[in-house]
Formats: structure tokens, C-alpha cells, sequence
């Protein structure tokens, strides 16, 4: 499932190619067809992202999509191909198209329904408006381990596994330790730190976590060869050393997840 970074990503790439400007709305598949027809011809007048949701403003009403494990959004330049009946939305104006596969939702929301789902998700670090204290209010009472509740979308929007790992490796801290156990400067320098790494993300559209010093070229070691791309400490690397102790990363599931760390630089 795509990271918050992504979503955030692609609000930028919709605002970047059809904002302020009349766009046509059609569902080639058929199951957002009726709604499509109400939004036909009407201006994109923004697209934001809250966590994994994405949403599209047009006029007085906003399109929801969240992408879940197996949707897509894709682009492309005018004119648009013909349209594959696996496209539940697609977008077109004069110069650009995009096409929306496989999402979990996409939906037509009134802002009472919009409100309904950002009043449910917790503080995106991403959102420069969030308080983290809304999200420490949770841990700090929690005796849900802290990789949990990271990747608890109503404590913390947009964190998903790779994140999750990486943040918890930068800063020293066992996946096992109760939300509790956290001090409050543990909390805001992950929050802090996060919330770089995730603008990041936006900016090169890939996860980076490794510092400077880490990096292959300076540590003369092979760079990373994996299909999400970027450098990461501890994220798909068990039983490898770590950059760090030469210790072996470790993996075990959590909350049906794969969890990876390194025992010797993240203790408890």
C-alpha cells in the first residue's frame, strides 16, 4: 500500500495538471459513472491528501479515493488513449489525462462526509496544521507496542511499514515498547524527523532514510537493489548487517505486518 509521501505526491501532480481549469470526469468501467456525470465539465479546484486519502475538489462537492493495496493512479499526455474498462475514473483536459485502477475506495463525498473522514484519521506530518500532542495524547496512554501504533491510522496518518521501521531505527528505539514507555522528546523528534523524511519522499517520489555518512559511496559498500527503490537501514533487509554495528537486521510479523530491526542499536 502506497506511504503517505505518495498520496501527497499525486495531490501535487493533480493540482500541477488540471487545477483552475475545466475538466472531463468519466468512469469508462461504469462504477463511478453516475457520479462522473455530475462532475463532467466542472473546474479542479484543489486536491489535498490526509494520510493515505486522496481528495478532488469540484465545486461544491470532493472525489475520495484511497488506493488500498492493489490501486493505481497514473497520467499521461493528451490525447488520452482509449480507455480500458479496468479504469474506474478518469480525468482529461486538453493536455493531460489520469486513470484511476483497483482503488479500495472512490467515492463522491459532500464536506460534511470529507470532515467526517479527516475527524477520524489522526495528525499527517505532512500537514503543516497537525499537532503531534494529538497523537501523543494516544501513545503516551497506550500499552499497544509503539510499532503498532505507528502504523494506526487514527494515532498517526500516513506512517506505513517502511517509514514505520525506519524512524524507529533512526532514532534508537525497540518496535516492542509500549506507546507508554515513550518520552514526550522521544515523540516530537520522531514527529520532526518523519516529517522530513516524508517531504522527501515528495520531492525524489521514493523513501529515503539513510544519512549522509551511510550512504554507499561513503561507507563504500553496494548501494540497494530493491523495487521500492532508495536507501533504508533496516526496511527488507533481514539477515543482512546493519550500516551501523554490523549486527543481523531481524524480521517477525506484527499486526499481519512484516517488522524489521536491529536489536543492538534499537534496545529497549
Amino acid at each position: 500500500m502506497p506511504e503517505g509521501h505518495t498520496i501527497h505526491r499525486l495531490a501535487q501532480d493533480h493540482t500541477e495538471r488540471f487545477a483552475a481549469r475545466p475538466v472531463r470526469v468519466s468512469s469508462p468501467q461504469g462504477r463511478f459513472a453516475e457520479s462522473a456525470a455530475l462532475l463532467d465539465g466542472r473546474e479542479l479546484e484543489s486536491a489535498e491528501a490526509h494520510g493515505k486519502h486522496l481528495f478532488l475538489e469540484l465545486g461544491d462537492a470532493w472525489i475520495h479515493i484511497h488506493l488500498g493495496l492493489f490501486g493505481k493512479l497514473g497520467f499521461g499526455p493528451a490525447p488520452a488513449p482509449p480507455a480500458t474498462d479496468t479504469v474506474r475514473l478518469r480525468l482529461l483536459n486538453e493536455d493531460h489525462y489520469a486513470d484511476l485502477r483497483g482503488p479500495t475506495a472512490c467515492a463522491l463525498l459532500t464536506e460534511a462526509e470529507k470532515k467526517a473522514i479527516h475527524d477520524r484519521l489522526g495528525p499527517d506530518p505532512l500537514r503543516p496544521a497537525d499537532d503531534p500532542g494529538r497523537a501523543w495524547s494516544r501513545i503516551s496512554r497506550s500499552r499497544t507496542t509503539v510499532a503498532a501504533l505507528l502504523m494506526d491510522q487514527k494515532v498517526i496518518a500516513g506512517v506505513g511499514n517502511v517509514y514505520r521501521a525506519e524512524v524507529l531505527f533512526r532514532h534508537g528505539i525497540d518496535p516492542y515498547r509500549q506507546g507508554k514507555d515513550l518520552t514526550r522528546a522521544e515523540w516530537d523528534a520522531m514527529w520532526t524527523d518523519l516529517a522530513a523524511l516524508m517531504r522527501e519522499g515528495v520531492r525524489r517520489n521514493r523513501i529515503d532514510t539513510v544519512r549522509d555518512e551511510h550512504l554507499p559511496e561513503a561507507m563504500g559498500r553496494p548501494p540497494r537493489v530493491d523495487d521500492h527503490g532508495g536507501e533504508v537501514y533496516v526496511y527488507r533487509r533481514a539477515n543482512l548487517p546493519c550500516h551501523i554495528c554490523g549486527g543481523e537486521i531481524r524480521t517477525a510479523g506484527l499486526a499481519n505486518r512484516n517488522l524489521f530491526w536491529c536489536p543492538t542499536c534499537q534496545q529497549r
